[in-house]
């Protein structure tokens, strides 16, 4: 197992800070702007929280790519960038994570993303599904309840690709599907 360590913590964190830095969504009230780095933060606390229980996993892979996991999809940053900073695997973990948008909707960027991903190691099936339940805390305020269902259905069909790869991830993952439509609009 390759455990992480807080240098290893702090040179995702401060790559990925900068490369979101300035980038908000928004929050649960209308009005509400959140910075970026929130999410991040809340997707490697998942991953680090699960870790504690996983004794096997490579945890140095999976914290930095649940920092990084969103720096190719949203940012600036390329591939040969993740490369020469962080290694191959990170790189490719992150590109896995990555949406391909050159594909025509949603549901297809999912099933490619998908698929790449279940070619990866199991930590990177670890940020995903951490990166789904940060996704779940709560929806945009802007969000109606189509959309809230739609993607409901999207975290189960996370759920039931990835759940081997860690249990604790995958029932917290369960939950949060299970809650989610306390959510919808009345």
């Amino acid at each position: 197992m390759n455990k992480w360590t807080p240098d290893i913590y702090a040179k995702a964190w401060d790559f990925s800070s900068r490369q979101h830095n300035g980038q908000t969504y928004g929050g649960k009230v209308e009005g509400e702007k959140v910075e970026y780095i929130n999410h991040v933060a809340s997707v490697a606390m998942e991953v680090i929280w699960a870790l504690q229980f996983n004794a096997t996993a490579n945890a140095a892979l999976a914290v930095q790519c649940a920092l990084l996991h969103d720096t190719l999809e949203d940012t600036s940053a390329s591939y040969d960038l993740l490369k020469a900073e962080f290694g191959q695997a990170v790189a490719d973990g992150v590109q896995a994570l990555s949406k391909n948008t050159a594909l025509p909707d949603k549901t297809a960027q999912m099933r490619d993303s998908l698929d790449r991903i279940l070619l990866q190691p199991q930590e990177i099936w670890m940020v995903k599904m951490a990166d789904r339940i940060s996704n779940l805390y709560h929806p945009p305020h802007y969000w109606g309840n189509e959309k809230i269902l739609a993607y409901r259905h999207e975290a189960q069909m996370i759920h039931d690709e990835l759940h081997t790869a860690d249990a604790k991830l995958a029932e917290r993952l369960q939950a949060k599907i299970q809650a989610y439509p306390q959510f919808l609009r009345k």
